[in-house]
């Protein structure tokens, strides 16, 4: 299949005057905005789409962390796309997902689609035009651009790329090494026998450890509360087998991810119905990894205060965060900061640490559809208060979904679900002969109990807590639900009710 032929309305080389216009505008050029491409082209080829990644290559996360070690923390099987076979390892590196990525874009003729270095800083949505003006900066030149869409599929991600999260302590100026974040992580930092901190314990942590606990004197990790680990060989022997069996690719990827989502399924009901079974058995799997004279850092450094799956569970591949406490590379210490000292840092226990390099690990600063300012009609809107239809479209915002994945289970799967929903809803209105689709609520919902984007008893890391008030809300019935919950959505996305009065087309 071939992509439909440009269809602007308003060809800028006949008019310069007036911005060009396409059906689908996709925002991001990262693993959901590359899904949204492939589905577009696949579902619907008679629309015009064009991709806007503000940064100059595809990629997004694999492109702008560039921290060492940098990998996924879901299996690459679900992780990547249901339509694209995934053939190496589960847990992958960043280059690897960015090649994977790059076949998918080759193989599907997507990159005449995709604009790089436009930066978005305006979306206006005008009634009487029945569309979207998005209005930005091409980077590599400074030039403005305006483009109009009559529908924006936003799939830029859910925190600021440009900046990480780093809290403020006393005393930071005061120190004389290096202080880092990974997400700007400078290529000619030198870590070679330095003494390194790394503040955090998170995925981020657990992979830049093991990383670079070879070529450091010393790393520590210094973290307020203990994360849960998961470990496991970085192998999937069913894939192994079919392989062996000469299994063909795709039935392979889709076997294999069935198996996957059959486990994690029961393993996510086991962490809600025998949680203290699970976390013995999670802490079990840390203590038979740990050298016997270090056993007893696993109640200090590997039990967290809260349950399995409240937070996300950081996989381990083949134990390697482990390996660096056993050679005596790598130590973990659970401790509050006092204050950053000239050589390192002060904890409240008293203790001191002395480091050339500090890595603040310390999560990301949540923003909500990339940071652009919306209006409706020269009105701002607030995401705050609208409530989500099946958390990917808002009420009283006409022409817009937003990829937001899961957090329990690989953030492709929803991306793939709002693809098809997307799609499906674009057929619908073409068929009804409707420009505009808008949630409202229905009569009788006006009073309805309205939630938080993420139930924070569910689950509940920083970074979402800190930005909760700045999501959408989400209702106490469907269509009005944000679960959260692949396993359900999977079977209610795919039949949802385009007609059942909480969508109004026009």
């Amino acid at each position: 299949m071939t992509s439909a032929p440009a269809t602007t309305e308003h060809p800028a080389d006949s008019d310069p005057s007036r911005p060009e216009h396409t059906d689908v505008l996709v925002v991001g050029a990262g693993i959901s905005g590359i899904g949204a491409a492939y589905h577009l082209r696949q579902q619907c080829p008679d629309k015009h789409y064009i991709v806007l990644e503000s940064q100059d290559d595809f990629g997004g996360t694999w492109r702008t962390h560039r921290y060492p070690g940098i990998r996924s923390d879901s299996d690459l099987y679900t992780f990547g796309y249901r339509f694209k076979p995934w053939t190496g390892k589960p847990i992958a590196t960043a280059q690897e997902i960015l090649d994977y990525l790059s076949e998918v874009i080759d193989e599907n003729d997507l990159a005449p689609h995709i604009r790089y270095g436009h930066d978005i800083d305006t979306a206006v949505w005008s009634s009487d035009d029945r569309r979207w003006t998005v209005q930005g900066t091409r980077s590599a030149t400074g030039d403005r651009f305006t483009i109009t869409a009559s529908f924006l599929y936003m799939c830029q991600g859910y925190y600021r790329h440009s900046q990480g999260y780093t809290p403020t302590w006393p005393g930071m100026d005061r120190f004389r090494g290096t202080i880092v974040h990974p997400q700007t992580w400078p290529d000619d930092l030198d870590y070679q026998g330095k003494r390194v901190i790394v503040i955090g314990s998170g995925a981020t942590a657990a992979t830049m450890i093991p990383a670079m606990a070879p070529d450091v004197e010393h790393i520590t990790m210094v973290q307020r509360s203990p994360t849960y680990f998961i470990s496991g060989r970085n192998v999937n022997e069913l894939a192994d087998t079919l392989r062996d069996l000469d299994v063909d690719e795709a039935w392979i990827h889709e076997i294999v991810r069935r198996k996957i989502l059959f486990d994690q399924a029961a393993f996510t009901r086991r962490c809600f119905t025998e949680p203290e079974a699970v976390k013995a058995e999670l802490l079990g799997d840390v203590r038979a990894r740990l050298a016997p004279e270090h056993s007893e850092v696993v109640d200090t450094a590997f039990t967290p205060s809260y349950l399995p799956w409240r937070q996300r569970i950081a996989f381990v591949p083949d134990g390697d965060l482990f390996e660096g406490i056993n050679n005596g590379k790598a130590s973990v210490v659970t401790d509050e900061i006092d204050t950053f000292t000239e050589t390192g840092l002060a904890l409240a226990s008293g203790e001191t640490i002395d480091a050339d390099i500090i890595i603040t690990a310390t999560g990301f600063n949540l923003n909500v559809l990339g940071d652009i300012a919306f209006t409706i009609d020269d009105e701002p809107i607030d995401f705050s208060e609208t409530v989500a239809y099946h958390g990917t479209m808002f009420t009283g915002i006409p022409n817009m979904a937003w990829v937001f994945g899961y957090f329990r289970a690989s953030w492709t799967l929803r991306a793939d679900l709002i693809a098809d929903f997307v799609c499906r809803l674009l057929h619908h209105m073409d068929d009804s002969g409707a420009d505009i689709v808008v949630p409202r609520l229905r009569a009788g919902e006006e009073n309805m109990p309205l939630l938080p984007w993420v139930d924070p008893e569910n689950f509940n890391p920083g970074y979402l807590q800190r930005g909760m008030h700045l999501l959408p809300k989400q209702g106490d019935h469907e269509p009005w639900r944000h679960t959260q919950d692949y396993w359900s959505e999977k079977d209610i996305m795919p039949t949802a009710d385009l007609d059942d009065g909480a969508l109004v087309f026009e």
